[in-house]
């Protein structure tokens, strides 16, 4: 990680703008989906940090869904698979070219598969057989398919492993630490049951593709003077990923530092290549913030680090008071979920509260679209006192109240 600011090829405004389109991105692909948002908005930090996420949790649980949104708004080639214990390697990095074999060489062709890939999904990852979790480390280490006599630099910003539950063989824990992010899901709560079976009925949204872009949201449009075309979504995944790499980590260093202290003692096992690479997600989540230098806003994702739910759970216990004030303006779910701090909550409300009030206004009068901006007003009313209230989520409750009322 170089711990130097360069300002002049990651300006803030237009760092803001990328933050805010890939905001808008994340926002589009959780659209529709229940309790799944912060896994959506991980794979996102995890694509701009450059580092890969393993998401834990039963079967049936959106986990696939959810990345597949991701990767279907940002518009890229996107490889998903199931892996078994009998998967052959050439199932995901392709078959040997034929015409190479009768000239006596052994090359892949990879086109359509993962090595070409630039976000990947894998299904039971733990399930895979030696000769492809052994090929499949190398890729996820240096971005680089070596078989054979083929060598191929890979775009791949993030590859998803999926599981059950963690392996309990020893001999996968080395495979298994080069998912440095970890996502625990639940199904979804039964106070949300009939959220989710509205959900369900819906369509998901279109994947962006040359011929049909999704729509890109007013506020990032404005923000980037109609520079929005879907094409360049990864590109600004990819100017993020830069200016993370030179994000000034130096202030944050000594505060880190003591993070990691603290999760040791407390007796969060953090070897020292997870801690040397907790940076790329400290220098992530602030650039996507919109912003050059990391400070202790940008330490809630310090909990994404420990290797099972329960260590997940003491880390956010343990760093209570150090990311109290954690938050960001593009993932807001995930910082507030990672923090519980009053501040990422405001962020996540005052967003919540202001796509409600943008769908309301296209929608026809009705009491659904009344009892979720209630339901909005309720949960802003319920987390801060009227005293407390941001002045940005006070001026969106005041939108609120303003809609509901009756005319």
């Amino acid at each position: 990680m170089t711990h130097t600011s360069t300002p002049a090829e990651a300006p803030p405004v237009a760092l803001r703008q990328d933050a805010q389109l890939i905001a808008g991105v994340v926002a589009a692909a959780g659209r529709g989906m229940v309790d799944r948002e912060t896994v959506a908005e991980v794979v996102a930090l995890c694509a701009v940090a450059g580092e890969h996420l393993l998401v834990v949790g039963p079967p049936g649980t959106a986990k696939s869904e959810a990345v597949r949104r991701v990767a279907g708004q940002l518009g890229g080639r996107y490889f998903e698979y199931l892996l078994g214990r009998f998967t052959e390697p050439n199932e995901l990095f392709g078959p040997v070219d034929l015409r190479s074999l009768r000239e006596g060489r052994v090359e892949f062709e990879t086109a359509g598969m993962l090595p070409e890939a630039d976000v990947a999904f894998l299904d039971e990852v733990f399930l895979g057989s030696t000769a492809v979790l052994n090929t499949l480390l190398g890729l996820l280490n240096e971005r680089v398919f070596r078989r054979g006599g083929t060598v191929l630099a890979s775009p791949l910003r993030v590859c998803v492993g999926a599981a059950n539950h963690l392996p309990e063989d020893p001999a996968l824990a080395a495979f298994a630490d080069r998912f440095l992010a970890r996502v625990f899901v639940d199904p979804v709560a039964d106070a949300r049951l009939e959220e989710l079976l509205e959900a369900g009925r819906r369509p998901a949204p279109a994947p962006v593709t040359a011929s049909a872009p999704a729509p890109v949201t007013a506020s990032v449009a404005s923000l980037r003077d109609g520079a929005t075309d879907p094409d360049d979504r990864l590109g600004a995944l990819d100017r993020l990923a830069a200016a993370a790499r030179d994000c000034e980590l130096d202030g944050v260093t000594p505060l880190l530092a003591s993070a990691l202290r603290r999760l040791r003692a407390a007796g969060v096992p953090v070897g020292d290549r997870r801690a040397v690479r907790s940076q790329s997600l400290v220098a992530a989540a602030a650039v996507l913030d919109g912003r050059t230098v990391a400070t202790a806003r940008d330490l809630w994702v310090l909990p994404l680090i420990a290797s099972t739910a329960d260590t997940q759970a003491l880390a956010r216990d343990t760093l209570g008071d150090l990311i109290g004030k954690a938050a960001n303006q593009s993932l807001t779910h995930a910082a507030e979920e990672l923090s519980r701090s009053s501040a990422a909550r405001a962020e996540r409300l005052a967003r919540t509260g202001a796509a409600l009030l943008a769908d309301h206004r296209g929608l026809p009068e009705g009491r659904d679209s009344r009892l979720r901006l209630e339901a909005a007003l309720r949960e802003i009313d319920a987390g801060f006192a009227p005293a407390d209230l941001p002045a940005v989520l006070a001026g969106i409750r005041a939108e609120l109240v303003t809609a509901v009322a009756p005319s």
